[in-house]
């Protein structure tokens, strides 16, 4: 049975005005082709479905009920013909989105809302994840957009500079020097450490242990955790001291001290994607990263394949 839209459309015609001629007139039509479509969509659907006197047209049984459906048909059509442009520009559909911790005192939070702001239809499903974990997500298919820390991509990942912080010293508030406002890290060469865990981010390891060996000692470390919440919740129990990015000074954990320190490194997170066969809804995901963060287009290019390690 061929339910062509074009026929339903003359056939709620007909029916609605009850009246060829009428009908004709408010489809733009002559009334010979109306004719004929309503005879080709009763030989369709096998049934008389008007009864026609000298003066209009009355619903047979069978048109009261195909009329319903058609109403129905057309509107189901219309809605699917509107969420398909949707999801084609971007407006709907579901942006999976990973994080690190330290995204949460890097902007993230806002950048999320002004998400839901703008792609009011759109699900955003956020999932925390080390860097390592979203770069092979993203390079799966199995993430839309990714915040990590700064580390080489991989093949079909790009990825762009966010923003790039100091880091700053973390003292549990008990500590002798937690008083300072700016010390030596030197000064911390006998203390016990606790760092962000090697397996979970490579470069940072490397980043705050060069840290120690550039002020002349070897850290003593006692601890290694895979989230910066959970380095400086360790710190304020007093199981240690760290180095950790300065947003985490904005996280109000109580029972800690962030300090500053005379250092040329930096922390940088970035924003990943998949390098090719981005979606609508990528790509608007994408133009609201980089209002939200302007210097990853005008201060950083984006970077594929291997950028530097921070």
């Amino acid at each position: 049975m061929d339910l062509d839209p074009r026929l339903l459309r003359y056939f709620i015609a007909v029916a609605e005005e009850r009246h060829f001629s009428r009908a004709a007139a408010r489809l733009h039509i002559s009334q010979p082709p109306l004719s004929y479509a309503i005879r080709q969509l009763e030989d369709n659907v096998g049934a008389r479905l008007l009864a026609r006197t000298s003066r209009h047209v009355e619903l047979t049984a069978a048109g009261q009920v195909l009329y319903r459906e058609a109403l129905t048909l057309l509107r189901q059509a219309e809605d699917v013909r509107m969420l398909v442009q949707r999801v084609d520009a971007g407006l709907r559909g579901r942006l999976r989105i990973g994080f690190v911790g330290s995204m949460l005192y890097r902007g993230l939070p806002a950048l999320l809302a002004s998400m839901r702001a703008e792609l009011p239809d759109v699900e955003h499903v956020l999932t925390e994840l080390n860097s390592h974990d979203q770069i092979e997500a993203v390079r799966r298919g199995e993430q839309d957009l990714g915040f990590i820390h700064a580390n080489p991509v991989p093949a079909g990942v790009a990825a762009r500079d966010l923003l790039a912080e100091p880091f700053v010293v973390c003292l549990p508030q008990s500590h002798a020097l937690a008083g300072r406002r700016s010390l030596a890290l030197a000064d911390l060469a006998g203390d016990d450490f606790v760092f962000f865990a090697r397996a979970a981010s490579p470069s940072y390891y490397e980043t705050v242990l060069s840290l120690c060996v550039g002020a002349g000692f070897m850290p003593v470390v006692r601890h290694e955790v895979r989230h910066w919440l959970s380095v400086a919740s360790l710190v304020s129990q007093g199981l240690g001291v760290s180095i950790v990015p300065s947003c985490l000074s904005r996280s109000g954990l109580a029972g800690t001290r962030f300090i500053a320190f005379e250092h040329e490194a930096r922390s940088v997170s970035q924003v990943i994607w998949p390098d090719e066969d981005r979606s609508p809804l990528q790509e608007k995901a994408l133009a609201l990263v980089e209002r939200q963060f302007p210097a990853a287009e005008a201060g950083q290019a984006k970077r594929r394949h291997g950028g530097r390690r921070s």
